[in-house]
């Protein structure tokens, strides 16, 4: 067995795993113990210039170097570096002690070249490539007769300590088993190793010319019996000759522990970067550390975990590893014992620990003098003034647009949606629902360095660039409904210098667009946009006119559009009507310029829809519904057209349609139904006098509409049908005084509340009192 040099003055081929937390301890002792005057370690040789940022105060893992073409940013490239990784203790170990640190892999230039001509490099993975791959840990982990490779691994080398004297002994190893697996396997189907080893030889014969104190290798395992082996400088020359080449940028940039457990960069995705971090980082009793950890998650969940837990867990994962044959704990005695202990069997917290501690939300920091491109200075200038910390955990974030602060956040959040860095993502507000409330749910992924570096192309600023992004995409448009999308995205955003470009765009648009429907679909969104002017203060008037001639157009076609269709078309026609009919309220409370003749506009085309026999049901009873709650038709109007409707002329099918859409969809017709006995008794007879042969044809309509109404509703619906009206058919039922059916309000039952009226207005209260204060809540 070779020790770690091969010959006197021979390179230190120190193999490690990458991202191992037991390799970056032996590589510290390895480098203590040889004091070589250079450090070489696989990775880009264009980061050598970023080497010094490492030892920065504002430097802090997981890091990762980017590697990107500058004239295609989104073709980049990864290498991630955790506190544990043996590369980043060989460059911490090199800046402490003074001594040169360099990377010795192929250039980045050639590695993104080689992606773009067709090598399928995974994500940002410079070492993916070619045929099939063999795992080295797991063919090793197979030979010592492990199913599972991490947990050889930890067998091997994590559990193994480093005394004094023994620091070579595990490359020893290593070297060793890898050099039968290269003997077996060859390049173990990837034929780039070969291009890549021949230029790591180049650079170390290099760098031992220069070095008269040793030089030392930190790469990958699988490496180092090609870096052994005796080659010719010509050989390795011609193996690099007419390599692809571009230009390309590098820099440090934030990564995180989730993104470690994926498969990336070094091609050495691991599972539980969390579990790692901290047998890296502690002292001594790993073990009850981590149990302790997991204990204290626990109970920050509302969990009962006592310090007798953490004491048995402790001792079940002990004698979990003595049952299995294990020199200690691992990660798979540490869970078993969590769950039976601290979770009392169950896996849902289980998850928790999991995703909180195995494999964490820890986000790395790099200095502000690492090199960026313009847009990502601007965009962490931006982020330090307006407070808004990139995070790598997922969080929710409130905010009021009437604040100065909270109002700059969100411009910044659509700006950066704009530019396809989707930091944040837009959801539901929980406290309300007006235009000055705005709800994020904010995620840092480090994929998004590269988004911003794609992004950079547009401008130097997060203003500029987005501005010029959106002006871009207006002109480049296919629909009439991305424009006006595009137009209220604007607003969102604050860009006021894009509008006119977007304006101009939407206006020609508008006008040559002849399909109603795209015209409906793009009517809503710009009218939501004249909202915006009132919180954020812009200016929204050209907005105005467009939206008000775009109404008209829709007024226009709307009719002969909704003649004819069949089930679907007539539904989807629906939709359309309801976005319109919303749509024409937002610009009169917007001040639309003539806003009051478009509301009389609209309402008459409402009144055409809801009488032409060759409009669909669902349309018809939509229609004279949305009449009705503006107000423009009264009840016993909208009661005699149910009637005509649901009269034994009409087919079932038609008439349930015409149901639907009166009280179907969502829009509160249960509601009408409970509060107006005439038509619930309408549709009530109607539906009991549905032929049994129509009754199947009409039943999944009808299920349909009254299945959307709440629980409550529906309680409250059949309750009314059984007790039922005593007169049924006919217009305006004539009612009998069934209960809740009575013409005028029951005394009785409304002096049963008194009680509790006396008891909310205090102890002067009195029945007078009670009945006024009854007499004002029920209007």
């Amino acid at each position: 067995m070779s020790d770690g040099k091969a010959e006197a003055g021979g390179p230190l081929l120190l193999g490690v795993r990458h991202h191992g937390p037991g390799s970056a301890r032996a590589v510290r002792a390895a480098l203590e113990e040889a004091r070589p005057g250079v450090v070489l370690i696989e990775g880009p040789p264009e980061a050598d210039p970023l080497v010094a940022l490492a030892a920065e105060e504002g430097m802090r893992p997981p890091v990762a170097l980017l590697a990107h073409a500058v004239d295609e940013p989104g073709r980049s490239a990864f290498w991630p570096l955790a506190e544990f990784s043996p590369e980043w203790v060989a460059i911490r170990w090199a800046l402490e002690h003074g001594v040169p640190a360099r990377f010795i892999d192929l250039p980045a230039t050639h590695t993104l070249a080689w992606t773009a001509d067709g090598g399928d490099d995974g994500e940002g993975d410079p070492s993916a490539g070619d045929g099939v791959r063999i795992d080295p840990l797991g063919a090793l982990a197979d030979a010592a007769g492990y199913d599972d490779a991490e947990r050889w691994w930890e067998d091997a080398v994590e559990h193994r300590g480093t005394g004094e004297g023994d620091a070579l002994a595990p490359f020893t190893a290593l070297e060793e088993a890898m050099t039968a697996l290269r003997e077996e396997y060859g390049s173990g189907g990837h034929r780039r190793d070969l291009v890549r080893e021949a230029h790591m030889r180049l650079r170390i014969r290099a760098a031992r010319r220069e070095s008269a104190d040793g030089v030392a290798v930190v790469c990958g395992a699988w490496h180092v019996p090609a870096l052994r082996r005796t080659a010719t400088v010509a050989a390795d020359r011609a193996l690099l000759k007419g390599l692809p080449k571009v230009r390309t940028d590098m820099t440090w940039v934030p990564w995180t522990h989730r993104r470690l457990s994926r498969t990336s960069g070094y091609g050495a995705g691991i599972d539980a970067p969390g579990w790692y971090g901290h047998l890296f980082a502690a002292p001594d009793r790993p073990v009850e550390r981590w149990l302790t950890k997991v204990a204290g998650l626990l109970r920050a969940e509302d969990r009962t975990v006592s310090s007798a837990h953490v004491i048995e867990a402790v001792r079940l994962a002990q004698t979990l590893a003595a049952m299995r044959g294990r020199p200690l704990p691992g990660l798979s005695e540490t869970t078993d014992a969590v769950r039976a202990v601290m979770c009392e069997g169950s896996d849902v917290p289980l998850a928790l620990v999991h995703d909180q501690l195995v494999v964490g939300d820890v986000l790395g920091e790099v200095p502000a003098t690492a090199p960026a491109v313009p847009l990502q200075r601007d965009l962490a200038r931006l982020q330090r003034r307006l407070r808004l910390r990139p995070e790598a955990a997922q969080r929710e974030l409130e905010l009021d647009l009437r604040k100065e602060t909270d109002a700059g956040r969100g411009e910044l959040l659509h700006r950066l949606r704009l530019l396809g860095v989707g930091w944040g993502e837009p959801v539901v507000s929980r406290g309300g629902t007006g235009t000055f409330r705005e709800t994020w749910r904010l995620r840092w992924e480090p994929e998004l360095s590269v988004r911003v570096a794609e992004a950079g192309v547009w401008g130097t600023t997060v203003a500029a660039a987005a501005t010029a992004r959106a002006e871009a995409d207006a002109i480049a448009a296919r629909g009439l409904a991305d424009v006006t999308g595009l137009a209220e995205h604007c607003l969102l955003a604050g860009l006021s210098e894009a509008l006119p470009t977007v304006m101009r765009v939407l206006a020609d648009r508008a006008a040559l667009a002849t399909d109603v429907g795209h015209l409906a679909r793009a009517l809503p969104a710009l009218v939501r946009s004249l909202r915006y002017g009132d919180v954020r203060g812009t200016d929204t008037a050209a907005l105005a006119g467009v939206a008000a001639g775009l109404a008209e157009r829709v007024f226009v076609g709307l009719p002969p559009a909704c003649a004819a269709l069949d089930a679907d078309a007539a539904e989807e026609m629906r939709c359309h009507v309801d976005a319109v009919h919303g749509a024409v309220g937002l610009l009169g409370d917007a001040s639309a310029p003539g806003h009051g003749r478009l509301r009389a506009r609209w309402q008459s085309v409402l009144r055409t829809l809801s009488a032409r026999d060759t409009v669909p049901g669902v349309i018809r009873g939509r229609s004279v519904r949305l009449l009705l709650d503006d107000g423009e038709l009264a009840q016993e109007e909208a009661a005699r057209l149910m009637g005509l409707v649901l009269s034994p002329g009409t087919p079932p099918t038609d008439a349930a349609a015409w149901i639907e859409g009166f009280v179907g969809g969502g829009s509160g017709g249960g509601l009408l139904l409970v509060h107006d006995e005439r038509l619930l008794a309408l549709v009530d007879a109607w539906l009991t006098g549905v032929p049994a042969e129509a009754f199947t044809d009409v039943l999944p309509l009808l299920r349909r509409t009254f299945s959307a109404y709440e629980p409550g509703v529906r309680r409250t619906l059949g309750e009314l049908v059984r007790r039922g009206p005593g007169a049924r058919g006919g217009g305006a039922a004539a009612v009998t005084g069934a209960p809740g059916f009575a013409p005028g309000p029951d005394t009785a039952r409304a002096d049963a509340v008194l009680p509790v009226l006396r008891l909310l207005l205090g102890p002067g209260g009195d029945d007078g009192a009670a009945r006024d204060g009854l007499a004002r809540v029920t209007g």
